[in-house]
């Protein structure tokens, strides 16, 4: 499903390295914020997490393969979040994207925006010529039987949130201390280990922008939290820079 670009405005506010918790505690604030109309645009959140678990609404932690001490020495944290789906992990060098959408005005079902959000993932890999695809065991996007991007969404009256999370150069390890997704022996890959070379964040990014626009039919307008008044202070203090 592939619109016209700049059918409708979005604000976007990319974000550097910023603890899960923060980001999500923000995500909720907008959701709010975007069912009551105090903001009238959906919102895409761009940004990268400090290594962390997150386990979905099917839970996962039965699938998590090393103990918690094991984690704790590794600085690792494990969050229980609302969002769809088991088991994964998040960490720098991984492109995060959460849209913050009113379904029923962009009239798109959540089947049909979970498959816009993989073929934003897919769309961008094919720009470094890899070639991912949706797989019927798992939601996102593989290389072969090689998970390269992750899906897991929530809808909180009408609105979305969480999102998609695109392996770009992160450190791969942590993903061999769980079963990803729940799924055993399930390989995980990044952009960089598919090239076999070093690859820039910000120019994926750039197209990761460029996709949305274009799937969604949207154009992005850049937006600072300050812009947002009363969610400029949201994530003080625990934002982390590159």
């Amino acid at each position: 499903m592939t619109h016209t670009r700049g059918e409708k405005k979005w604000f976007l506010t990319e974000l550097p390295v910023v603890d899960y918790g923060k980001a999500r505690d923000l995500q909720l604030r907008l959701v709010a914020e975007r069912k009551t109309g105090v903001i009238d645009t959906d919102i895409v959140l761009m940004l990268e997490h400090p290594p962390v678990f997150t386990l979905g609404r099917r839970g996962g932690i039965e699938n998590l393969t090393v103990s918690k001490e094991f984690l704790e020495k590794e600085g690792v944290s494990v969050i229980q979040v609302e969002r769809g789906g088991d088991i994964t992990f998040h960490g720098p060098g991984q492109i995060v994207a959460y849209p913050i959408l009113d379904l029923n005005e962009t009239r798109l079902s959540v089947t049909d925006y979970v498959e816009c959000l993989e073929e934003v993932m897919i769309c961008t890999a094919a720009d470094w010529g890899v070639m991912a695809e949706r797989n019927p065991i798992n939601r996102g996007v593989w290389v072969d039987l090689k998970k390269l991007g992750s899906i897991g969404v929530a809808v909180r009256k009408g609105i979305s949130f969480h999102g998609m999370a695109l392996n770009v150069n992160l450190s791969l390890t942590p993903f061999s201390w769980i079963n990803p997704c729940g799924l055993e022996g399930v390989a995980v890959t990044s952009l960089e280990k598919e090239l076999e070379q070093k690859i820039s964040m910000e120019q994926v990014r750039r197209r990761v922008k460029h996709h949305i626009e274009r799937v969604f039919g949207v154009e992005l307008v850049p937006k600072n939290l300050s812009e947002l008044p009363r969610l400029q202070t949201a994530l003080s203090p625990r934002v982390t820079s590159d």
